[in-house]
């Protein structure tokens, strides 16, 4: 198959990045980061989530956010919702966009949902009925499709099967997650391969984690397979707060690199989310976990 000419990268840093940082971020920083890569170019930017702030104390101010970003014109904003409650929080807050999610493994789904496999997908199937019924578009992820940090390896017949279920109900898009990033290329173009039966591959995206150092090698791997849509966190932000030692999403910076050397459209402008990913870490206190930033920052400071 013939590599696509144009990639939709999904920008995860406010949520996906920032749920595990033990440093509070206020409201008025998510805001300049999410307008920032608005700015930037980037099409969808995951801007918060409607959990329980005891557990993900820091998307509790994901309501505010919401409301006093300013929007970019074609831009998505999606919001993570778990369950009905986060859902009735995000139609409260006027999102029109909701990401919801399920695993692949019972001891993952029981410690990041308190529920098993089956309970999730009849609580995703609550969630996607009123969620249609406000007209709102879904998305879904899976997590740990090819590897959970508490059963090892993970059955690909599961990850096949939630997939359609949540694309049969409706979901536009499904987002494969290498939640502890653990998947090697070979692996995740079986995993897709094996998904694409079920799902259209156009229909798929591609989640990984960098905690091996294959992110990169894996986006390529699934390329090939016609995967066009990725998941990514600018300046490499993140970790899952239920999986010890998995760090964070592959760096938005380096995957445009990437796909920049390779000629595949993604429509973001570098320099500007080079200077959103300098802000959030300014903020943090480190550098970047991103070489391609790092690399670049370094050659533009002279």
């Amino acid at each position: 198959m013939s590599l696509p000419n144009k990639v939709k990268i999904v920008e995860v840093g406010p949520r996906d990045g920032l749920q595990n940082e033990s440093l509070t971020v206020p409201a008025e920083i998510k805001i300049k980061l999410i307008e920032m890569l608005a700015d930037a170019g980037l099409p969808v930017v995951e801007s918060g989530a409607f959990v329980s702030p005891k557990w993900v104390p820091q998307m509790a101010t994901s309501a505010d956010v919401f409301q006093q970003v300013n929007k970019a014109a074609g831009v998505s904003y999606p919001m993570l919702v778990p369950n009905l409650k986060g859902l009735e929080l995000a139609i409260a807050a006027g999102v029109r966009e909701i990401a919801l999610f399920a695993a692949t493994s019972e001891t993952f789904s029981q410690k990041n949902t308190h529920c098993s496999i089956a309970q999730s997908i009849d609580r995703f199937n609550q969630v996607i009925d009123e969620a249609q019924a406000n007209d709102l578009k879904i998305r879904g992820y899976i997590s740990c499709v090819l590897g959970c940090p508490y059963e090892g390896k993970v059955s690909l017949d599961t990850v096949s099967m939630l997939a359609q279920k949540l694309h049969d109900k409706g979901c536009y898009e499904i987002s494969l997650g290498d939640t502890i990033g653990v998947g090697t290329a070979g692996l995740a173009q079986d995993m897709v391969e094996q998904v694409s039966r079920h799902v259209p591959v156009t229909q798929l995206a591609a989640h990984f984690h960098d905690t091996y150092g294959q992110a990169l090698a894996n986006i390529h791997a699934v390329l090939q397979c016609g995967v066009a849509v990725f998941d990514s966190s600018v300046a490499g932000l993140g970790g899952c707060p239920y999986a010890k030692g998995a760090t964070g999403n592959v760096a938005t910076e380096d995957v445009v690199y990437m796909l920049d050397g390779m000629a595949i459209e993604t429509g973001i402008d570098m320099d500007k989310l080079l200077d959103a990913g300098s802000y959030i870490s300014d903020f943090l206190g480190r550098e970047p976990v991103s070489r391609a930033a790092t690399a670049l920052l370094r050659k533009r400071a002279g």
